[in-house]
Parts: structure tokens; sequence; C-alpha cells
């Protein structure tokens, strides 16, 4: 029998372990981060405005440009005859060729002086940049929503069924308890049949709690890029009680001033704004400074000079101003502003929708953040009271006071509640990302005071 090799058990032993070992929200944040391809896209797209910042300064910046260039013509001379002979009738005929080059080389520099377009670009630019970074705070907001609801979807879903085969195990008890009361004549066969249909319903609860567990799971994992994740369950009393808002007002003008959608939206009222302004300095005149430097080497003489003039250079330099005024664009210009004109309307009430959008979804998450908060509390009671009413109608039942049917109802409603109890409990956490995403607070920080809820790993 060959040995497996030591390297090859190690390995297997590390996989195995790393596979069993659970993450909590921070160990998928990072991987979720580096996943999404919302994300990713909206990262991207910061990066790309950042470049086209660099791009609007470009157009009041100086530019300058070195051109050169090279040339080899040929003269090929021929008289014409008959006009020489009538000028001249004792002349010959002498025609020629003559070679020559020409190598020009220009240095030209020029300084915007007053570009009011350019400027208005510029700052339309950096507009566009604040937008980029508007988009990627609500991508990264959206993406924390995400996945912590993927992540709580699993814990739920692990619950229901974890309770649901304890409920499973009750009642298989109950089932057995009515069986041997049936054989020793202490009950009918109804209590039997009654159990047997409860189990049997249970059993088909078990399958739906698995598949959707797993359906659950398949979500995680395809929003973190991973396999097999295995999320960290919450402590079983964190205290969620602590996530009482105070009053909405101060939430909802908070989402006026501070949603990346509402910034996006100002944002772009400014770049509208400014593209006003700049129709309207489309009727401006430009002014540029300019320097050119040019020289010119002639080979073999020119076109229009011999062989006495080889090998001469020319250097021109000059240094003006270039005044350009617009006086007729086919109305182009005021059919511009009026477009423009428009366009900032819209863009107006973009602002005033985003604005009216954050604050309605702020008072909405508010409100239901505080009932879920109170729906925990009422669950909770209502757990301790499902608990006596259990206790109290199995008493009855073992004393013959309560039929088997009332122990399987207080069982069924005992675990109902305590999967109500588990669900609300996650959507109070939820509620609490979905108000400070806004009213556009949410960072990414928050998930660390989520993750100290989790329950400690070895």
């Amino acid at each position: 029998m060959k040995q497996i090799p030591l390297a090859l058990v190690m390995g297997l032993t590390v996989a195995l372990s790393q596979s069993a070992q659970a993450q909590n929200l921070l160990d998928l944040w990072g991987a979720a981060k580096s996943y999404d391809a919302s994300y990713q896209s909206a990262l991207a797209l910061y990066k790309s405005s950042k470049n086209k910042a660099d791009e609007g300064l470009a157009g009041i910046l100086p530019t300058m440009a070195l051109s050169t260039n090279s040339t080899r013509n040929l003269i090929d001379y021929t008289p014409d005859v008959i006009t020489l002979n009538q000028a001249n009738p004792s002349s010959s005929v002498i025609p020629y060729q003559r070679w020559f080059g020409t190598h020009i080389a220009a240095f030209t520099a020029v300084q915007p002086l007053f570009r009011p377009v350019n400027y208005q670009t510029y700052l339309q630019s950096k507009s566009i940049l604040a937008q980029s970074v508007a988009q990627l705070v609500a991508s990264e907001q959206d993406l924390i929503v995400r996945m912590c609801q993927a992540y709580f979807d699993v814990l739920v879903s692990q619950e229901t069924l974890d309770f649901t085969r304890a409920q499973k195990r009750a009642t298989e008890e109950q089932l057995a308890s009515a069986k041997r009361n049936f054989e020793v004549g202490t009950a009918t066969i109804t209590d039997t049949h009654d159990a047997q249909a409860r189990y049997d319903l249970v059993v088909a609860q078990e399958v739906a709690a698995q598949n959707d567990l797993n359906v659950k799971k398949m979500n995680l994992d395809q929003l973190v890029g991973m396999q097999q994740t295995k999320p960290v369950p919450m402590m079983a009393e964190a205290p969620i009680e602590r996530l009482m808002p105070t009053n909405m007002e101060d939430w909802v003008a908070n989402s006026e001033k501070s949603h990346p959608n509402v910034l996006n939206a100002k944002l772009g009222m400014d770049i509208a704004n400014l593209e006003v302004k700049k129709a309207f300095d489309g009727h401006l005149p430009t002014v540029d400074l300019t320097a050119s430097m040019t020289g010119t080497r002639n080979l073999d003489g020119t076109n229009t000079s011999g062989l006495s003039t080889l090998g001469t250079h020319v250097l021109n330099k000059s240094v003006g101003v270039v005044i350009n005024v617009p006086i007729f664009s086919g109305f182009y210009v005021q059919n511009r502003i009026k477009e423009t004109e428009n366009l900032a309307d819209k863009a107006r009430y973009d602002y005033e929708y985003a604005r009216r959008t954050a604050a309605l979804s702020t008072q909405s998450a508010y409100l239901n953040l505080v009932s879920g908060i109170g729906q925990v509390n009422a669950l909770k009671a209502a757990e301790r009271s499902t608990q006596k009413s259990l206790e109290s109608n199995q008493l009855g039942y073992s004393v013959g006071l309560k039929l088997n049917i009332d122990v399987l109802n207080a069982q069924s409603q005992r675990y109902q509640t305590k999967r109500d109890l588990a669900q609300a409990r996650y959507n109070v956490l939820m509620q609490e990302l979905k108000l400070k995403q806004a009213s556009g607070i949410l960072q990414a920080s928050d998930l660390n005071e989520l993750n100290e809820m989790l329950e400690r790993q070895p």
C-alpha cells in the first residue's frame, strides 16, 4: 500500500479547515467589495472621472507643439521653343534639371488668456468628479445593504430549519406518546391520527426549509464570489433595543443634504447651470497669447534661386496676441442657450424629486425600525406566553384534561413564535441599515458594530 505524501495530507487538511471556517460580516464584506460588479463599475467610473477632471484643466493651461518636415524638389526647366525663336532667332534651347531640398522645424506655444467656455468646462469636470464620488458612495451603501440582507437571510433560514427540526422531534415524541396511550386504551385513534398528520406536515415544512436555506446560501455565495459560505450566527441575546432612533425630523433633514442621490442631483443642477453659462459665453471673443519659432534650411538653393544660395538658414521668431470675435454662427448660440436653459430646468426638477424621495424613504425606514423594535418586544412576550401555554397543555394532557391536538397546536404556536421572533430581530437590524442608507450616513464602519453582535469564533 502506497503512503500518501505528507504535503498532500497537509494541503487537504488546510483546505478542509478553511472550508469549515465560518465567515463573519467583515470577512464577507471584503470579498463582496472585490467581487461585486456594480460596485467595481462605480469604482471604475470614479477613476475615470479623476482623469476627466484633469482633461478639463488642460483647457486653461498652455499648449505647445513641435513640428518638422523635410522635402526634396526637382525643377525640370524647358524653355518654350517657339517663343524663344521669335524673340531671338539666333539663340539655342538649353533645358536643364536641378534638385533642391528644404528642412523646416517649427515650435509653437499658445496660452489662453480669455476663454470663458474652457473655464466653465473645467468647473464642470470638477462637478463631474464629485458626482462620481457620490455614485461610488451610493454603490457602496447599496452593497452593504445587499450583503447584510443576504447574510441575515441565510441566518434566518438556518434558524427556521433548526426550529422546524426541533418541532419535528417534539411532534414525533407526541406521536409516539399518542400511539402508546392508544395501545393501553387511555386515548382514541383520533389522537394518533392528529399527531401523524401534524408530523407529516412538519416533515414537509422541513423539506421546504432546507430548500430555502440552500437557495439563500447560493445567493450569498454569488454576491461575495465564494463557495460554501458559512455565516457566523448572531448571539442569542444581541442588544437590538439600543437601536431606537431619535426623532424623525433630524433623520429627514440629514437625508435632504447628505443622501448620495440628492448630492448627485444637486451636482447635476450645478453642471446644467454651468452649461447655460457656456452657451452665453459663445457670444464672447477669445484671446490667446501665441509664440512661435520657425527654422528653415535651404539645400541646393530654392525654386527661384540658383546655386549661389546653397546652405542658407532662416530663423523666424514671433510673439503676438490673437483675438477671435464671433459674429454670426447661423443662430447656433441662440438655440444652444434655449436648449441649456430647458435642461437646467430639468436638472432642478430632478434635484427636487431626489430630495423628496430621500425624505420619504427616510420616513418609511424610521417608522419601520420603530415598528420592528416594538414587534420584537411583543414577540418576546409572546414567546414566554406560548412556552407557558405548551407546558400547561402538556400537563393537562398527562392528567386527561387536554387532548393531544391541544398539545400539538401549542407546540406549533410556540415554534412559529420563535421563528417570527428570529425573523423580527434580523428585520430590525436591516431596518437600521436602511434608515442610515436613506439618510445618507451609512458607512462600511457600521458593519463593525453589527459584527460585534455575532457569536465569538474559536
